[in-house]
């Protein structure tokens, strides 16, 4: 993966994981990528994660990256387990450097016009709407994807299964973020994975 863009193409949506086991990350990883979804966005929200990363690269097809990074000194962390994409909440200028600087495609979260003007600031066209229904809905980011038409977005933050398609149908929207597709059981959440690896956009 060399850059954002081509990560938020690969598919629809992106699974958001909060792994408590890393002995339950390669066969969660296995199921989504044999779904169809070979993003994987494993959140450092868990002392399991940076292991659930180095144990999910081992799947073939999947593409996995470290979300909920927040500081400089995780970045190191992260790299070294692997990690082919970052996600943060957040857009911070001192983390974002470290990012760049490792050489990791990044997509800092943002939810309103002066965190995107800080973020074209440093380069970046390429974003996470967090929390996208707490800050407004679809109908914020169509107002704030008018002004900056050039920037591409991943609203995360309460999409459902029932909302994604919406989001999907947003021209500047390249793919969503979310946790439904790994509810249930393993065949289910393949199956979740194939439901969802099939929206259109």
């Amino acid at each position: 993966m060399s850059t954002i863009e081509t990560v938020m193409r690969t598919s629809p949506v992106i699974p958001v994981l909060v792994i408590h086991d890393a002995a339950q990350a390669r066969p969660l990883a296995e199921a989504l990528v044999a779904g169809g979804l070979k993003v994987l966005e494993v959140t450092l929200r868990t002392p399991a994660a940076l292991e659930a990363i180095r144990e999910m690269k081992q799947v073939p097809g999947a593409i996995v990256g470290a979300g909920t990074v927040v500081t400089a000194a995780q970045v190191a962390q992260v790299k070294d387990a692997g990690a082919e994409f970052i996600v943060s909440p957040g857009l911070s200028a001192k983390t974002g450097e470290a990012i760049m600087d490792a050489g990791i495609p990044w997509l800092p979260g943002v939810a309103t016009a002066g965190d995107i003007m800080r973020g074209l600031d440093m380069g970046l066209e390429h974003f996470k709407f967090f929390p996208a229904e707490t800050s407004g809905g679809a109908k914020a980011l169509k107002a704030l994807a008018a002004p900056f038409y050039q920037c591409k977005f991943c609203p995360t933050g309460g999409i459902t299964v029932a909302s994604a398609p919406d989001w999907l149908a947003i021209p500047s929207v390249l793919c969503v973020g979310g946790s439904w597709v790994t509810e249930g059981t393993l065949p289910e959440i393949e199956a979740h994975a194939r439901a969802a690896a099939a929206l259109p956009r």
